[in-house]
């Protein structure tokens, strides 16, 4: 029972504590190692003394007594005055008996996301500090070892303190810049885990989590419109999360899902947010993304495929965010709407070193060429994919294609 509270706890809170506990002193690690001493007290003490009537603050005032104790035993003199100072702020800043602290997890979002840190490290980092997953757990859903995760989010907390970075919000001028890295970082997130294995429960939860991301965003940024167009897009595509595996975990298309299976909720509150962002009239890539979603689900759900629109939407993609995924998918969509042959050219023209190791584009190759009398080449292609899948259902799916065809 106490363990169960504990948990519930440090879910709830574990942001909010990081980000107060680290804010003065600039250090994420430090703050992150008081909090877990104090989680092993509240182990060690519920059980007998009771679960306190408010336990994020017991948790808050024992977190910080242990980091001024940390503080004391390995700081240098000069060190030890300017830090103990900047904890014991924190009882004037914090008040304990607030029905909630002050929630400065948004600025934590931008501090993880900072430019001066190496982008691969964002979304990892905004995991383990923001949301208190372990270093094992983010190295299995980005496919690393946990010695390299951990070491990797060591040297980015070590950066943040010795670079002084600041936990404040952008100046507005600043926004723009800085903004994109903490979007980018949560589709990160949603993306390692919406397209891990159908029976993968531990990648699927980061879908999850960065849907929470996305919703602290909007709700403490309600003025920024690629905020909100990108919790539309991870809903739309979380409103399907259920048809794009079959039973036995066969990888499922789009075009071939089961619309029944779709999350009639998650569809609606996904083009609720596209809409609300698409009132500012200031459109970007992730609206343009959950377009593409949008028309997509519609022309499902309608029977009235709107080829044209999609591809039209792709094209204001690209030109908004030309990155290789877009390019590809664009060179997809404008085969549907206007040809086999003006997609393939689409494929050429994007640089072949860029494609070597890319998968989707051989997969998206290969189906176009089938389509044609290219039958060989269609067979490499596939060949070529089949080998890049990292995903056996999608490995099975290309193959069975393959087959079909040699057939």
């Amino acid at each position: 029972m106490a363990t169960g509270r504990v948990e519930q706890a440090v879910r709830e809170s574990y942001g909010r504590l990081v980000a107060i506990l680290s804010a003065r002193g600039r250090d994420i690690e430090a703050a992150e190692d008081g909090l877990a001493d104090a989680i092993v007290a509240a182990l060690e003490q519920w059980p007998e003394q009771g679960i306190p009537e408010r336990p994020e603050a017991w948790l808050l005032a024992v977190a910080r007594r242990r980091l001024i104790d940390r503080t004391r035993r390995s700081a240098t003199d000069a060190a030890l005055s300017r830090s103990l100072a900047l904890l014991t702020d924190l009882v004037g800043e914090v008040d304990l008996a607030a029905p909630r602290f002050p929630d400065e997890r948004l600025k934590l979002l931008f501090v993880c996301a900072h430019p001066a840190i190496d982008p691969g490290i964002h979304a990892p980092l905004m995991l383990q500090s923001v949301l208190g997953l372990n270093a094992a757990r983010i190295a299995a859903a980005f496919v690393v070892s946990p010695d390299a995760m951990g070491r990797r989010l060591t040297r980015a907390k070590v950066k943040i303190r010795d670079a002084g970075i600041g936990f404040e919000l952008p100046e507005t001028h600043e926004l723009p810049g800085r903004l994109e890295p903490v979007l980018a970082a949560i589709y990160a997130t949603f993306n390692s885990g919406w397209d891990g294995a159908h029976n993968d429960l531990q990648r699927h939860d980061l879908a999850a989590e960065a849907l929470w991301l996305g919703r602290t965003l909007t709700e403490r940024m309600p003025q920024e419109p690629e905020a909100f167009g990108l919790l539309a897009l991870m809903l739309h595509l979380d409103a399907r999360k259920d048809a794009r595996r079959a039973r036995d975990g066969a990888y499922v298309p789009l075009s071939k899902q089961d619309a029944a299976l779709w999350s009639r909720t998650r569809l609606a509150e996904a083009e609720t947010t596209l809409a609300r962002a698409a009132a500012f009239g200031q459109p970007g890539r992730y609206q343009f993304e959950a377009a593409i979603q949008s028309a997509h689900v519609g022309h499902r759900l309608t029977g009235a495929p709107d080829r044209a629109t999609i591809a039209a939407l792709y094209e204001k993609l690209f030109r908004s965010a030309p990155r290789l995924g877009v390019a590809v998918s664009r060179a997809a969509a404008t085969a549907e709407a206007h040809g086999v042959r003006a997609g393939l050219a689409l494929l050429a023209e994007i640089d072949a070193a860029r494609v070597e190791t890319y998968q989707p584009f051989w997969a998206v190759r290969a189906d176009l060429l089938s389509r044609t009398d290219a039958h060989g080449e269609a067979i490499e292609a596939y060949d070529r994919a089949i080998r890049l899948a990292t995903d056996p259902a999608v490995r099975s799916y290309l193959t069975e294609r393959r087959a079909r065809l040699l057939s």
